[in-house]
C-alpha cells in the first residue's frame, strides 16, 4: 500500500485539465505550495523501545518479525483519513510506532500483549491500515508497537453443512474472498476499503458492505470470534443465537483493538451467485428517492445493493473522474440497484422492485449507471489521491438515523458543513449517498470538497466538530461504518450517556488493567460525557 495515500500508486491517475479547470474556478483550489514528501526525506524519532525490549519481543514471534527500521515504522504511522495523508505528507511522522511486531498464531498474541503489559509498552493492532477515525494513532502512549497481524492470514476451517467459515484476522479481503470462491462461496462483503482492510478490521470497526442490503453488515456475519487480552482469551459464539446472557460478542465487535485482539472470526459464507446484475433510476428529487429506498426496505423486495445519490453527487459524478464537470443529463438524484443470485429470482426481483420504484415517481436508465458504478466502486480512493495532488480537500463523514429523522439530518449535516468551511474561507462542495437500507433507517455517507486553504487540518477539524454535533442534535449515531477512532470518541461518550461510558471504562479496566490496548481509541475518559 502507498505510504502517502491509498492502495497501489498506479491507480493514482492525475486529474484531467478540465476538472483541475473546474475546482479552480468553482472552488479556488490552487496547486499545493510544496510537493508531497518523499519516503527518504521524512524524519522519524529514534524508537523509544530498549534492546531488552526488542529482545523479549523477538524471543516470542521471531527476530524477522520485530522490525524497527525507519520503513517499517512509517508504514504503520496512523491511517488513511484526510488528516492522516496530509500530515504524513507533510514529513509529519510524530505518531509512528517505536516497533512493528508481526506474531504468527494466538499464542504469538497473547505472548506480546503478557510482555507488553509487563513493561508498559501500549499495542495497536494493525490490519490493513485503512482506519479514517484515528483509530491507529494511539494517544498518552508513552512508547507503542503496532501489531500487524498479516502473518495470520489462513481459511482455517469451511463448514459446508453449516454454512460458515473460520478466517484469521490478517487475511486480506480479496485473499479471503478468493479462497472461498474456491471453494464455490462467498462472503458478500464488499466495502470500499475492500482492496486493503483485513478480516479482522471488519469486525473490530463493524464495517459495511455496499451490498449490505443483500449479505448484512459484516457484524451480522460474525457468529463466533475469538481474541487475545492481557488478561487471558475470550472464546466467544456456541451457537446462531443463544439464551444464555448478554451476548458478549457484542463487547468484542466494534471494539477497535481497545478491549483485545480478534484472533479469529466463524462467519456465515453464501454460494457464489450465479447471476450479477446492475441498473440505474432516475429519482427527481434526493426526497423522492429516499421515500423509494424506503419502501423497498420496509416491503421489499430487497436487492444486495441499494443505493442513492443526491443531486450534488449525481451531477458530479463521483465514479468517473474523466467526466466530472461535463453537461450530463443526469438531472436529479440517482439510485443504483444490485441483485445476486439464481438467475430465475434475480429476474423476479428486478421486476418487482422495478413496479415499486415506478410507482414511487422512479425512471428507469437501464443497466449502463449501475454497470459503470460497479465498476468503478472502489476508485474513489484513488480519486481522492489525485485531488490532494491537486491542491483540493476532500473528505468524508458518515452517519445513520431512522427514516422519520433521515431528512432533516440530511440537511443539518450538509448546512454545517457548508458554513463551517465558507466561514473559513475555504467553500466546499458538499455531496451525499445513501448506501446501507434497513427497515427502520439509512445511512448517511458525505463526501466534501474544497481548497485546502493555509490551514486545511484546522479548517477541517472545526468543520467536522460542526457536523458532529448536528449529527447528535438531530438523531443521528456518530458513526454507521467508520467506527469511532479517537475523532469520535468524545462523541460517542454523548452518545452512549455517563453511565455507559463507565460500563465501558469497566470492562476495560478488567480485561486490559494496564491499559496498554490501544490506549485513547473508543473509551472516553472519565469526565469526558
Amino acid at each position: 500500500m502507498l505510504w502517502s495515500g491509498w492502495g497501489d500508486p498506479a491507480k493514482a491517475a492525475p486529474l484531467p485539465g478540465p476538472v483541475v479547470g473546474l475546482l479552480r474556478d468553482l472552488l479556488g483550489v490552487r496547486p499545493a505550495a510544496e510537493p508531497a514528501a518523499a519516503l527518504t526525506g521524512v524524519r522519524v524519532a529514534e524508537p523509544r523501545l530498549s534492546g531488552d525490549d526488542l529482545t523479549v519481543l523477538a524471543a516470542v514471534v521471531g527476530d524477522g518479525n520485530v522490525r524497527a527500521d525507519t520503513e517499517a515504522r512509517l508504514r504503520h504511522t496512523r491511517g488513511k483519513s484526510t488528516p492522516d495523508l496530509l500530515r504524513i505528507r507533510a514529513g509529519d511522522a510524530a505518531d509512528a510506532p517505536d516497533a512493528v511486531v508481526l506474531p504468527g498464531d494466538h499464542g504469538e498474541v497473547l505472548a506480546v500483549l503478557d510482555a507488553c503489559a509487563e513493561r508498559r509498552i501500549a499495542v495497536v493492532p494493525f490490519g490493513g491500515g485503512t482506519s479514517v477515525v484515528g483509530g491507529l494513532a494511539p494517544e498518552g502512549a508513552d512508547r507503542f508497537v503496532a501489531l500487524d497481524l498479516r502473518r495470520m492470514d489462513r481459511l482455517v476451517e469451511l463448514d459446508e453443512v453449516s454454512r460458515t467459515a473460520v478466517l484469521q484476522p490478517g487475511l486480506r479481503a480479496p485473499a479471503a474472498e478468493a479462497l472461498l470462491n474456491e471453494r464455490g462461496y462467498t462472503l458478500g462483503h464488499f466495502p470500499q476499503s475492500y482492496e486493503w482492510a483485513s478480516i479482522g478490521g471488519f469486525a473490530a470497526a463493524r464495517s459495511s458492505g455496499q451490498a449490505s442490503a443483500g449479505y448484512g453488515r459484516f457484524d451480522d456475519m460474525v457468529v463466533g470470534l475469538t481474541a487475545a487480552t492481557p488478561e487471558g482469551t475470550l472464546d466467544l459464539g456456541r451457537a446462531p443465537k443463544s439464551a444464555a446472557g448478554p451476548d458478549l460478542r457484542q463487547l468484542v465487535l466494534g471494539s477497535e483493538g481497545a478491549l483485545g485482539v480478534i484472533t479469529s472470526v466463524r462467519v456465515r459464507v453464501h454460494p457464489v451467485p450465479e447471476a450479477r446484475e446492475y441498473e440505474g433510476w432516475r429519482f427527481a428529487s434526493f426526497d423522492q428517492g429516499a421515500a423509494a429506498l424506503r419502501r423497498l426496505a420496509q416491503d421489499g423486495p430487497l436487492p444486495a445493493v441499494l443505493r442513492l445519490s443526491d443531486e450534488t453527487e449525481t451531477m458530479v459524478g463521483l465514479a468517473d473522474p474523466a467526466a466530472i464537470g461535463e453537461d450530463s443529463s443526469s438531472a436529479g438524484a440517482l439510485a443504483v440497484l444490485g441483485f445476486e443470485g439464481a438467475p430465475a429470482l434475480v429476474a423476479d426481483r428486478r421486476a418487482r422492485a422495478a413496479q415499486a420504484l415506478r410507482e414511487a415517481g422512479g425512471e428507469p436508465l437501464g443497466a449502463g449507471p449501475g454497470e459503470k458504478w460497479e465498476h468503478g466502486r472502489f476508485n474513489a480512493p484513488y480519486l481522492r489521491d489525485s485531488l490532494l495532488d491537486a491542491g483540493a480537500f476532500v473528505e468524508t463523514l458518515e452517519t445513520a438515523a431512522f427514516w422519520s429523522d433521515v431528512p432533516a439530518l440530511y440537511e443539518a449535516v450538509r448546512q454545517a458543513l457548508i458554513a463551517t468551511l465558507s466561514g473559513a474561507g475555504t467553500p466546499p462542495l458538499v455531496m451525499c449517498h445513501i448506501s446501507h437500507v434497513y427497515p427502520t433507517g439509512a445511512s448517511l455517507y458525505f463526501t466534501v470538497v474544497s481548497a485546502q486553504g493555509e490551514e486545511p487540518l484546522g479548517h477541517w477539524a472545526a468543520a467536522k466538530r460542526a457536523a458532529c454535533d448536528a449529527i447528535l442534535a438531530r438523531g443521528g449515531t456518530i458513526s454507521h461504518h467508520h467506527g469511532v477512532g479517537t475523532d469520535h470518541r468524545d462523541w460517542y461518550a454523548r452518545e452512549i450517556g455517563p453511565l455507559g461510558a463507565a460500563v465501558l471504562r469497566a470492562v476495560k479496566d478488567r480485561v486490559d488493567p494496564a491499559g496498554i490496548l490501544n490506549p485513547g481509541v473508543l473509551v472516553p475518559p472519565a469526565g469526558r460525557e
